[in-house]
């Protein structure tokens, strides 16, 4: 950037030039002194809220949440599993996000895989028929499911499925059952 001249007669732009560029500094140092005021300055203070943490946990990966398209109902639910109990097969209409709260929920998907996920532990239910599952408490204790439901408007829970054929597959054994029993 240039200057008309020397002593900045010219078409009066390289004054002006001069003048926006004094104030640059000053411009800088009310920037940098707004930054260092504490942020509670221009915060309000909260007053009768009140908040509890019901259930936490951390998933193993990156969790890749899909909400439907269009609108969605949204549903905060609590689930407990007795000791020997199941869900009993089925799918969801859209995805589910589910923190373990207490137990290790046992569940055996679609593709006959297993998988226990234990408290303090959390996952992503995908959505759609071809990931049907059933969910089980093969332990001792309540399995206890924080849950939050991401359906489509007017959308079921749940729905029931047929159970997948996972006979040739070896399930876990139950605490204190022989391996190669199913349960």
């Amino acid at each position: 950037m240039g200057f008309d001249g020397a002593d900045g007669v010219g078409n009066g732009r390289s004054a002006r030039r001069r003048r926006v560029l004094g104030k640059v500094p000053l411009v800088g140092v009310v920037v940098a002194a707004l930054g260092l005021l504490p942020a509670a300055a221009v915060a309000t203070p909260g007053s009768g809220v009140s908040a509890t943490v019901v259930a936490e946990g951390t998933s193993e990966g990156r969790l890749k949440v899909k909400a439907p398209k269009g609108r969605t109902d949204v549903t905060f639910r609590k689930i407990t599993v007795a000791p020997g109990g199941s869900t009993g097969w089925h799918t969801h209409s859209g995805q589910l996000i589910v923190v373990v709260k207490s137990g290790t929920l046992t569940r055996t998907l679609a593709d006959c895989s297993v998988e226990a996920t234990p408290a303090g532990t959390s996952f992503i239910e995908p959505s759609g028929a071809r990931h049907r599952h059933i969910g089980r408490n093969l332990g001792t204790e309540p399995v206890v499911l924080w849950v939050t439901y991401l359906l489509p408007e007017g959308s079921e829970l749940s729905y029931d499925a047929d159970a997948a054929d996972c006979a040739a597959v070896k399930q876990p054994p139950r605490p204190g059952q022989p391996a190669g029993v199913s349960p």
